[in-house]
């Protein structure tokens, strides 16, 4: 009996000290404040890191250059900051890299409270060229005077060649595409995200707008409070928007086809390369439709792909193609393994990886073989021989920009659209792996290898360029037309009255 109660005390005594290391453990704070000493011990591991393993720190931006922005970010941590402070430091200082696939994430404890924190939001959704912005969409939905397509000059004093300059600091793009940034700044509510995060937010904003004379006026919106707003008015997207989304919803969302055959065209949507969304047989069965009703003109529209699985890309290129094509010049990493290591998730697993698929050469750099060598051959099944229009955009990115690339200038493919934010050179994305610094718990992201599809496109450092430039304009924002498609349409339908004669 003694030896049971024992045993049932010594459990109570587990469940007790359970119940009071749980009621001990302090709530997450978003405003807690790392001191200068913390915040330089994880600053220097983020530099460390970066040039230990980084295959393109210095491809586009000088070594005494990147030296450099390491020592501004450096003198700004002189005074505590917050995560989201920090975070900026680190950003500008990866934005100077030029690389869009290395960027910083906030810690998993400040990426679960923002997935839940019903935070006051900038009301507006902005359209950003290099000239001017526009409003897309407004949050306070009685302002009568801030509509789609409304001219912005300035908000709370900050004229907007002012918030143009200070944002492009703080976005990634491929070396000098910076037509991709100007296309993240414009997208959801990223620009009312880097205002919180870079200004600041107020009760309310003035904002300056060219009304309906030409003529610059004024009018004062209030914040956006979405805990006092919630039953009159829907969020704007946050990260988590997708969860409670049916699966099959999301898929459809992610591909899809239409097929008018009055005008014998198809029209393929492709907004993802990433894996998970049957993109497979789902080019199998919608180029075996598109044969099947003899179609003559096929539209893919990428504008929205930012990327994925570069096998499902080459995939889709075999289809349309009409040569025998490679994914890349050369394909490398500097090193497989290094003394930071255990700052970087699943990091034996990819030095296994590495291990196995790369060679060293007399440049001393991991070649990734297979694809150097490697010859892609078209698809002979159901493979698409008519007219080709590729839509293109500032977030075509990544493996988008390898199909892009690899189908320009072939003679039936027109590409139309604006510049890809994704490098027509080639970019780091291969393998990417994680990085946490251990005292904040900020992340970022480490490409370890380099991709060169185009040497000789590496000079200019920009996108894939249309044959066809077609960029919104403040009127088709005000009339809610899509002017790409206008055009590609309008091509179409020029080209059947030619055959028709």
């Amino acid at each position: 009996m003694l030896i049971k109660w024992t045993t049932i005390s010594g459990c109570c005594a587990a469940i007790l000290f359970l119940i009071s290391c749980s009621a001990s453990k302090p709530a997450f704070d978003p405003g807690r404040k790392y001191d200068p000493a913390t915040l330089e011990k994880d600053f220097n591991l983020f530099q460390g890191i970066l040039e230990e393993y980084h295959p393109s720190l210095y491809w586009f931006t000088s070594k005494d250059s990147i030296d450099h922005y390491f020592d501004r970010g450096r003198q700004q941590l002189k005074d505590s900051l917050t995560e989201p402070q920090f975070r900026n430091v680190l950003q500008q200082v990866i934005t100077q890299v030029r690389c869009g696939h290395t960027s910083v994430r906030y810690s998993k404890a400040y990426t679960n409270y923002l997935d839940t924190a019903k935070l006051k939001t900038f009301p507006l959704s902005i359209k950003v060229w290099q000239d001017t912005m526009a409003v897309i969409g407004n949050l306070i939905r009685r302002d009568t005077i801030l509509r789609r397509g409304t001219i912005i000059n300035s908000i709370n004093g900050i004229s907007f060649q002012q918030f143009r300059d200070t944002f492009l600091n703080y976005l990634v793009t491929d070396a000098h595409a910076l037509n991709g940034k100007y296309q993240t700044l414009s997208t959801r509510g990223n620009f009312g995200v880097l205002y919180r995060n870079v200004f600041g937010l107020s009760t309310s904003f003035r904002v300056g707008y060219i009304d309906s004379t030409g003529n610059e006026a004024f009018t004062v919106l209030p914040v956006y409070d979405p805990s006092t707003d919630t039953l009159r008015r829907t969020f704007p997207p946050t990260v988590n928007s997708q969860r409670g989304v049916p699966r099959q919803v999301m898929v459809n969302g992610a591909r899809n086809i239409q097929i008018d055959t009055t005008l014998s065209t198809a029209y393929m949507t492709v907004n993802t390369f990433s894996r998970g969304n049957k993109l497979r047989p789902f080019f199998r069965q919608g180029f075996r439709e598109i044969n099947k009703h003899s179609i003559r003109h096929l539209i893919v529209d990428v504008r929205s792909n930012g990327g994925g699985d570069a096998g499902l890309s080459t995939l889709l290129t075999r289809y349309l193609i009409t040569k025998e094509f490679k994914i890349a010049d050369s394909l490398y990493a500097i090193r497989r393994s290094g003394k930071y290591n255990k700052y970087i998730k699943k990091h034996l697993l990819y030095r296994t990886a590495m291990f196995f698929v790369t060679r060293k050469k007399k440049d001393r750099r991991y070649h990734f073989v297979h694809f150097e060598k490697h010859v892609y051959k078209p698809k002979r099944k159901n493979h698409f021989d008519g007219d080709i229009y590729i839509i293109t955009g500032g977030n075509s990115f990544s493996a988008t920009t390898l199909f892009a690339k690899a189908l320009q200038h072939q003679k039936n493919v027109l590409i139309v659209g604006e510049e890809t934010g994704g490098g027509a050179y080639g970019n780091t994305a291969w393998m990417i792996p994680e990085a946490q610094l251990p005292l904040t718990g900020l992340r970022f992201r480490l490409p370890l290898f380099r991709l060169v599809m185009d040497k000789e496109a590496v000079a200019t450092g920009r996108g894939v360029f249309p044959d066809i430039d077609v960029t919104p304009t403040v009127e088709s924002l005000k009339r809610n037309i899509d002017p790409k498609s206008e055009k590609v349409k309008q091509i179409i339908i020029e080209r059947n009255k030619l055959r028709l004669r």
